[in-house]
C-alpha cells in the first residue's frame, strides 16, 4: 500500500547551519514540522517557493499517490514533480575558530620598526537571511556546517583580517608590547569592519574575538625593542618607589620632631619656663664659660641685661655672669692686628648668639658691634 503522507522535521545537530531533509518528492498532505529557532524552505521543481517559521504545516504538492504512479511510468518511475525541504538552523553558534594563515607585515607605530605578527581567535555566527544564505552559498548541496561555512569565508576573512589588523593598530597607535591590554577594542574594531562582508551572504556576525596575537618572539630586533620598552617602565616604577620611600622617611622624621617638641614643651610647662628662657640660659652658660666674659662687661652688657631673661632662670644667668666676671682676673692685652680680628670675630659670634636668644635687641646688637669695630680701627 502506497504511503499517503510523510512527516518531515529537522534531524541535524546544533553545529549545522543548513540541512536538507532526505525525503524528496513527497506526497500531498505531508506534514512539515519546524521547531523554534529554525526556518524551512520548500522547493518545488527547482524553485524556492515558501519560507516556513516555527509550527506544523501540511504541504500541498502535485504528487498525488494514484495519479503520480501513473505519471511516473511515463518518466521511468521518476516523478516529474520534484519537491525538497531545507532546514535552516538560526541559533547563534559560538566558539567558531578562526586564524590568519600567514603573518601580517607592517611598521610598528610607536617605535617605527618592521614587524610580522599573526592573529587567531573565535567568533559566533547566526543565519540571518535564510533564503540568501541557501541560494548564494549552499546551492544544491545537502549540508552546511560550521567548518564548511568558515571554509567559504576563509579567503576574504584572511584578507580582511590581516588588512584590518595593520589598519587598526596604525590608526589607534597600538603599541605591539601593549596589544594584549587592547584586545577588546581591537576585536570590536575588526568586528565592525567584517559585519558587512558576512551580511552579504545572509550571515550575521554576532561576536568576533581576537584572543591571541602571535608576536615574533626570538627575533633579534623585536627582542631589542622589547627590552628597551620594559626597561623604560621599570625605571619609572623604580623612581616612583624611591620617591614614595623618601616621602615616608621624611614624614617619619617630621613626626619624630613633632613628638620631641611636644615632650619638650610639656617639660618646660611642668618646670615653669619658656623656650626663650631656656635658649637664653644656654647662651649665658656658654658666655660664662668663655674666658672673654669680662670683655662683654666693657661693651656694656651688664647683669641687668642678663637678668632680663626673667624668673628663676634669670637669676641663674645673673649668677653665672658674676662668677664668670670674678674669674676674669686679667684684662685683655693689646695684640697684633691678626689677633684683634680673631677676637673681634669671636665677640661678634657671641653677640649674635645673644641676639638670637632674645637677650639683645637689634639696636643693642648694632651698637655693640659698632663699638667693637671702633676698638680695632
Amino acid at each position: 500500500m502506497s504511503k499517503i503522507a510523510d512527516i518531515i522535521k529537522y534531524e541535524g545537530d546544533n553545529s549545522t547551519f543548513i540541512w536538507k531533509h532526505p525525503i524528496e518528492d513527497f506526497n500531498s498532505l505531508t506534514q512539515l514540522i519546524v521547531h523554534e529557532s529554525q526556518e524551512a524552505i520548500f522547493f518545488m521543481n527547482g524553485q524556492a517557493l515558501d519560507l516556513f517559521a516555527a509550527g506544523r504545516y501540511t504541504l500541498e504538492t502535485q504528487n498525488i499517490p494514484k495519479i503520480g504512479k501513473f505519471l511516473n511510468r511515463a518518466t521511468g518511475d521518476e516523478t516529474p514533480f520534484h519537491a525538497e525541504v531545507y532546514f535552516i538552523n538560526k541559533t547563534e553558534q559560538m566558539s567558531i575558530k578562526w586564524g590568519t594563515d600567514s603573518k601580517v607585515q607592517y611598521i610598528e607605530p610607536t617605535y617605527g620598526f618592521p614587524i610580522s605578527i599573526g592573529a587567531s581567535g573565535e567568533m559566533s555566527l547566526r543565519a540571518e537571511d535564510s533564503r540568501k544564505l541557501l541560494l548564494k552559498l549552499v546551492g544544491t548541496e545537502s549540508f552546511l556546517g560550521q567548518q564548511k561555512l568558515v571554509g567559504f569565508f576563509r579567503s576574504f576573512l584572511m584578507t580582511r583580517v590581516k588588512t584590518y589588523i595593520a589598519q587598526v593598530m596604525k590608526n589607534n597607535s597600538i603599541n605591539i608590547f601593549e596589544i594584549d591590554e587592547n584586545l577588546t577594542m581591537f576585536s570590536e574594531a575588526i568586528k565592525n569592519l567584517l559585519i558587512g562582508d558576512f551580511s552579504d551572504y545572509g550571515v550575521s556576525l554576532e561576536q568576533f574575538f581576537v584572543t591571541n596575537v602571535l608576536k615574533p618572539d626570538g627575533d633579534r630586533q623585536y627582542e631589542k625593542f622589547k627590552e628597551l620598552h620594559f626597561r623604560q617602565y621599570a625605571d619609572i616604577a623604580e623612581a616612583k618607589l624611591k620617591q614614595q620611600t623618601d616621602i615616608i622617611y621624611a614624614q617619619t622624621e617630621a613626626q619624630k620632631v613633632v613628638i620631641d617638641s611636644q615632650a619638650q614643651a610639656t617639660k618646660r610647662a611642668q618646670e615653669g619656663y619658656t623656650y626663650q628662657q631656656e635658649r637664653g640660659f644656654d647662651v649665658a652658660e656658654k658666655v660664662a664659660q668663655n674666658e672673654a666674659v669680662g670683655e662683654f662687661t666693657n661693651m656694656g652688657v651688664g647683669l641687668g641685661t642678663m637678668a632680663g631673661v626673667g624668673g628663676a632662670v634669670g637669676g641663674m644667668v645673673g649668677g653665672m655672669m658674676n662668677d664668670a666676671m670674678n674669674t676674669a682676673t686679667t684684662p685683655a692685652t693689646p695684640t697684633n692686628t691678626g689677633n684683634d680680628m680673631a677676637t673681634f670675630k669671636a665677640k661678634v659670634e657671641k653677640l649674635t648668639m645673644m641676639k638670637e636668644a632674645g637677650l639683645l635687641s637689634e639696636e643693642e646688637f648694632n651698637s655693640m658691634k659698632a663699638k667693637l669695630l671702633s676698638e680695632i680701627m
